[in-house]
């Protein structure tokens, strides 16, 4: 008799699992936002304190003044700032090297929102506003002396109000070791004379001089040249219709309040100073 086959159990089911992948974003990447700042801001942190150490006074001053939005606001808006002076005002910081270390060269800065009575300068204020219109005036009737503006600059001081007519290595008010007024500086000083004559109050002129010493033989001196190209200043002033009466004082200090001290024989120290004493 046959033997009876052993049945096999019947195979397993095949089952298929449909896994589906759903995209999503990044979870938690805020934080990296964040460090990124943080790092940003440190970086920021030790490069300021690397600048603090690395520079000297003078150069933290001139960092400072750069990254001052009032100054940059103030040059946008300078008077001239369209072509008529180049982008420059009467009243721009001077460019000179190492300026932070000369006397007598402080910027006078007029906002014209400023309001207030006489205690608080603002009767001052609106009279060297009205100077300066003035002079634009003069200067916009003038092309070539308009080019010669950058040699003024307005200087509020204690006294007044002070007009300085400033040399450099391409131009002088006066022919070398002499008192005769160049034509250049005869328009300048007419100008001059216009912005001051509605004005009240007593002039005060000041020549100076560069420390160059004199040739052998030649006599004179830094003292009697200041002197007396102050004096020719005056003359040039009361021919351009300022009164006689008005002149305080006449003053030659030869090179003894230089405006580039670092440098005595820079020709920006050859200056003539005219002082609108206040009332």
């Amino acid at each position: 008799m046959a033997a009876r086959k052993t049945a096999e159990p019947p195979p397993a089911p095949i089952i298929v699992k449909k896994v589906t992948v759903v995209a999503g974003g990044h979870h938690g990447g805020a934080w990296k936002v964040a460090y990124a700042d943080f790092v940003t801001a440190m970086m920021a942190f030790f490069l300021l304190l690397w600048l603090l150490g690395a520079t000297t006074e003078d150069q933290r001053k001139g960092l400072a003044d750069y990254f001052t939005p009032t100054l940059v606001k103030t040059r946008e808006q300078s008077a001239g700032s369209d072509g008529l002076m180049g982008g420059a005002s009467l009243t721009d910081v001077d460019n000179y090297p190492y300026r932070q270390g000369q006397t007598g060269t402080k910027t006078l800065t007029i906002p014209r929102d400023t309001t207030g009575g006489p205690k608080e300068g603002a009767g001052k204020i609106q009279r060297v506003q009205k100077m300066r219109e003035r002079l634009q005036e003069e200067l916009a009737e003038n092309r070539r002396l308009a080019r010669l503006a950058k040699h003024l600059r307005m200087v509020d001081t204690t006294e007044g109000i002070r007009i300085d007519l400033v040399d450099d290595a391409d131009f002088s008010m006066f022919a070398m070791g002499t008192t005769i007024l160049t034509s250049d500086a005869q328009e300048l000083v007419g100008a001059i004379a216009q912005m001051v004559r509605p004005e009240g109050g007593q002039l005060t002129i000041r020549g100076h001089t560069d420390s160059l010493p004199w040739k052998d033989g030649v006599r004179g001196n830094n003292w009697s040249l200041s002197a007396s190209r102050a004096e020719a200043t005056r003359q040039a002033l009361i021919r351009k219709g300022i009164g006689a009466n008005r002149f305080a004082r006449i003053e030659g200090v030869a090179d003894r309040e230089l405006l580039v001290e670092d440098n005595p024989q820079d020709p920006r120290n050859r200056r003539i100073s005219i002082l609108l004493m206040d009332k």
